[in-house]
């Protein structure tokens, strides 16, 4: 019993890092994570039993024992047509971390699942066939990446058997995907190649490639140095419900998307600006008068609690709690860069619902800046948005709410915006810029901390349209 405790204890204390797959169609995302899944052998005999007698009835790989896609696409479709259609997860464990895996898409129309994919992700592996070199959904898939603010960059240029290993094919993409990474904003670019049919620099470094003196994919994945300091973060807590069990309890419940929060803390709701103090930090239990409360003197992201305040606030649902000494600008407008879902065009002034985390309202985009050509990155003015375009736009919503920008808070940053009569997701957005108008209150007294000095001054300088006032 301890050593099964001791090993559930190791497992706990584990750091998770999620990461997606990417690139264009039949590039061997699917193959790549059935690889990495086999050999950390975290799969069952019987679905391996099942891939074996797929591969066969499909005829997908020739003289080969196992697909190793096939352990991934779990759509019948999907494995009818050798295609990734939805976002599969997967969940595997080494003995330094515990990774969640989303493998996306390849197909143009299907953009927003690669979207859904990377909107969580900290690693994000693009694939390249050594074939046939950078692609159109190459470029697409890595402006998305860098959209979305991932940190990290794994090229996988995939397929070297196919090319005899050859180094100089390698090189050649290797210095081509350089060259277009220098109009992105990318921190760490790492570049592997490998075979994920044949494992060559998957879990080990390959035989075939002994020019390639750097870490093979999963000991790199193993090795990169994730910032895990979302707690040191501004305090957010979206109100997600209010309890009221019984006359003598009325309690916010929600989750805290970033930052830490303590008893005794002055907090202030947003947007109505109003203060008070944390009464008590409720985080297990059942809330009534039979059971007994359990309290906690603090709470950390990404806890699930119930605050109680010290003072009497009207607070809803919808409404953001922060720290006073670290407050959010408030306002109904702002610019924000929107990728487009669905076949039925983006039309400005046309109402739309926005969620933003528990926050549901009604607005509409007031004007498009420019939508961006993900094929040679240039700006283009248009009139409205079609399937997986990515454009600047202005929004409008009917009432303020609290606003961080995206580069800053991702959860508090983002959105969706939802079709009214057919209730689809139809967008997501990412907050650049807010907008106020002269009437308006910034409820933003604090001082800038270096990090966003170094951010506006680099969006200054890059992005002089996206309108960042000077400090």
């Amino acid at each position: 019993m301890n050593n099964i405790e001791l090993y559930l204890k190791q497992h706990q204390d584990k750091s998770l890092l999620r990461f997606l797959t990417c690139g264009s169609v039949d590039d061997g995302k699917s193959t790549l994570i059935g690889r990495l899944l086999y050999d950390s052998k975290m799969l069952f005999e019987d679905h391996i039993a099942q891939a074996k007698q797929e591969t066969i009835k499909y005829g997908t790989v020739q003289n080969e024992e196992l697909d190793f896609a096939l352990l991934v696409d779990g759509l019948q479709s999907e494995r009818e047509q050798g295609i990734t259609i939805d976002v599969a997860y997967r969940f595997f464990t080494t003995e330094k971390r515990k990774y969640i895996i989303a493998d996306t898409p390849g197909h143009e129309q299907y953009t927003r699942n690669m979207v859904t994919g990377a909107s969580t992700s900290d690693v994000a592996i693009i694939l390249i066939d050594a074939r046939k070199g950078i692609l159109t959904q190459t470029k697409r898939h890595s402006f998305i990446v860098s959209l979305l603010g991932i940190k990290h960059l794994i090229i996988a240029i995939n397929k070297m058997d196919l090319v005899n290993y050859q180094q100089e094919v390698f090189e050649n993409i290797k210095n081509d995907y350089q060259k277009l990474a220098s109009e992105l904003n990318i921190s760490n670019i790492y570049f592997i190649p490998i075979s994920a049919l044949k494992g060559d620099n998957v879990v080990e470094l390959s035989k075939n490639m002994q020019w390639f003196k750097d870490k093979p994919l999963l000991k790199l994945l193993d090795s990169i140095e994730m910032s895990f300091d979302a707690d040191k973060k501004d305090f957010r807590f979206p109100v997600q419900y209010v309890n009221r069990p019984h006359l003598n309890f009325r309690g916010f419940c929600g989750n805290i998307i970033s930052g830490s929060v303590e008893v005794g803390d002055e907090i202030t709701i947003l947007p109505s600006g109003k203060t008070t103090k944390v009464k008590k930090i409720i985080n297990a239990g059942d809330i009534s008068e039979k059971n007994k409360e359990v309290y906690t003197k603090k709470a950390t992201v990404p806890m699930a609690i119930t605050l109680t305040t010290e003072d009497e606030i009207d607070i809803n649902r919808g409404d953001m709690i922060v720290h006073t000494k670290n407050i959010p600008s408030v306002s109904n407008k702002f610019k924000a860069m929107v990728v487009w879902f669905d076949e039925v065009p983006l039309e400005i002034n046309k109402t739309y619902s926005i969620k933003r985390a528990t926050t549901l309202l009604t607005g509409f985009v007031k004007k498009i800046d420019y939508k961006v050509d993900v094929n040679t990155y240039q700006k283009e003015k248009v009139d409205k948005l079609n399937l997986n375009d990515i454009a600047l736009c202005e929004l409008l919503v009917t009432r303020p709410i609290s606003v961080d920008k995206y580069y800053k808070n991702h959860h508090s940053g983002s959105f969706i915006i939802i079709d009214n009569i057919t209730n689809n997701t139809v967008g997501a957005g990412m907050i650049i810029d807010i907008i106020f108008d002269k009437d308006e209150t910034d409820f933003t007294t604090r001082e800038y901390s270096e990090a966003e000095k170094a951010l506006n001054e680099y969006i200054r300088t890059y992005f002089p349209e996206w309108g960042c006032k000077k400090i």
